[in-house]
Order: C-alpha cells, then structure tokens, then sequence
C-alpha cells in the first residue's frame, strides 16, 4: 500500500485521552473527531497549556529553539514509556506546522490535527518532495500499531491474558498514534515522502531498493524478511528508537502477526529479538530531544532520541531527515 499526500491535515489520534486543559487560547475546537479510545497496554498521556515559561521548562525541558523570549503558550506532557512517566513541555507557539487540538465537553484532548502552515511554504519546499518524485520512503508501522491494540501484545506482557493475545489482526487501516510516530508519519506524509507499510516490505522485501534513503520510524514489531530487507539497504535513517526490536511472523491467509521472538518472549532474558547489534531502545525513554544527534551505523543513521514533540518544530532536524 503506497500512499502520497499533497495537502492538508491529517487527523492524529493521541494516546492520551485523558487530558486536562487549564488555559487554550486561540483553540479551535470546531472540529467533530471521533478518534479510537486507548487500547490496552497503551500510553498515556496528560496534556496541559501554561500561560507562561517557568523554571522547570526553560533549563530542564524544550526550550524556544529560536529565541530567549518567554513564551506564553505551552503544552505539558505526561507521557507513560514502557512504564516510565516521562514529562515535556512543548512550546506551541514555536510549531512549524498548524496543530488544532479537538477538546470534548470534559475538556480532555480526544486528538489532533496537523496541517500545513502556508508561512512555512519556502522552508517546505527545502524539506520536502513537491517538484519532484520522492526518493525517499517512510514504513509506516502497520505491525505495531496491531500489536498494541486491545487484546494484544500489551494485554499479555501486563498479564492480563494469555498468549492467545500473541496472534493480532493486521488493521486494514492506519491510525496513527504515539507508539506508530503519530506526528512524524505525518509531517513526512504532508511533505510528499512516500509511504509504504510492514505488509507492503514484508510482501515485497525489494520495494525499499527503489529509494535512496528509507526511513524508519517506531516500527518495534517487524518479520525477518522485513529485517533483512530493512538492514541491507545502504541508507537508512532510524528515526525512532527500539525499532526492529521484535520478530513477528505474518500470516495472510487470516490476515494476522504473532510474536514470535523479543520483548521478553519466549524467556525473559531475550531483549531484541534479532539479537540486532545496533538495538538503541534505551534512548526511547528521551521524549525532550533537547540533545538529539544522528549516529552513524553500518548502513546508515540513528537518532539518539523519540522525536515525536521535537519534529514539531525544529528546523534543523527536519533538515538533517532531509538531507
């Protein structure tokens, strides 16, 4: 399934629904979305707008990344990583992106919108693939997202049931959300990169040779054929931490994953599950980015850091996925 997109806003489904807005102002709440409520085993997330920077923002957290002014408009996130409540505060007056958060009558954030923002245009077209045929492709990761639904793989890692959870539908459909790199799908996707997802390579294994560059985002869960195509391409960019960490093998005639190897699983002592010896999961509990650097391996590049709040609203990272 190859997708392009020339436009418009894509609607995000945030994982934290359970959101507490104190001060928005200048929301736009006129959008209806009904979104997918959180599944089990997924993240979660408290979302708050402050009214200014404090202490705690400015010298620990994300930082106004193009000037030392206050700024007045900030979202707080509580965000649940693999059991650790990981907090940033994210300045949203420093996007370069249009962001609509949609807002129920509880005030909880149900989810998100992003588009393209028109005074951005000279700076999308540096970045992004509109006069010309993309080169580059983005997985998106069809296979996480399944194995973090309801009665999934999170249900049996947390003991809720038993390994009957280890075989999950493949959805017909993406939903993006934190764990599939909700925003960074996105932006890519607004930008004209072209997309691809886990069935499409593991059908295909060759479709990543067509491009010069392959991008990899949180895809945590992928088959062996997709792990071989994926590590024997000579360009790749490792966007996300603790991608290509668990095997699961795929089943087309039920349209169905299982976990085969990884996580824990068959015997707790088993980390990646390709024993890959480039595995950099440690650096997905980093959710700030303030430090973040490319790392360069055998056949391309890692990020040192999740980049689902900084791709937002850095240039120069934007820049660097580019280039």
């Amino acid at each position: 399934m190859k997708k392009k997109s020339t436009f418009i806003g894509i609607i995000i489904g945030v994982i934290a629904v359970i959101a507490i807005i104190q001060y928005f102002p200048n929301s736009n709440n006129s959008d209806n979305v009904v979104i997918k409520k959180p599944t089990s085993g997924s993240n979660t997330a408290q979302i708050i707008s402050q009214t200014q920077s404090n202490s705690n923002m400015t010298n620990s957290n994300m930082t106004n990344s193009t000037s030392q002014t206050p700024i007045k408009r900030w979202i707080k996130v509580n965000e649940n990583v693999e059991g650790r409540i990981e907090i940033v505060y994210v300045p949203i007056d420093d996007y370069l992106f249009k962001v609509d958060y949609n807002i129920n009558a509880q005030k909880e954030i149900t989810g998100k919108t992003i588009s393209l923002n028109p005074i951005f245009n000279d700076f999308y077209n540096q970045i992004g693939f509109f006069a010309k045929p993309a080169d580059a492709v983005v997985i998106y990761p069809l296979f996480t997202q399944a194995a973090y639904n309801q009665n999934g793989f999170y249900d049996y890692y947390g003991k809720k049931c038993d390994s009957r959870c280890l075989t999950v539908d493949i959805s017909t459909e993406i939903i993006p959300v934190y764990q599939t790199s909700a925003s960074s799908y996105t932006i890519l996707k607004l930008l004209n990169y072209d997309v691809v997802t886990d069935v499409d390579v593991d059908k295909n294994p060759n479709i990543l040779q067509k491009y010069k560059k392959v991008i990899v985002l949180h895809n945590e869960y992928v088959t062996q054929r997709e792990f071989d195509a994926i590590t024997n391409h000579t360009n790749v960019i490792y966007l996300f931490p603790n991608s290509i960490y668990a095997k699961v093998q795929a089943d087309y005639n039920n349209n169905t994953i299982t976990l085969i190897r990884g996580h824990g699983y068959p015997d707790s002592s088993i980390d990646n599950g390709f024993d890959w010896k480039f595995d950099n999961s440690d650096f997905e509990y980093d959710i700030q980015c303030n430090n973040w650097q490319f790392q360069s391996i055998d056949n391309g590049k890692m990020l040192n850091c999740y980049p689902t709040f900084r791709i937002l609203l850095d240039k120069s990272l934007l820049l660097s996925i580019a280039q």
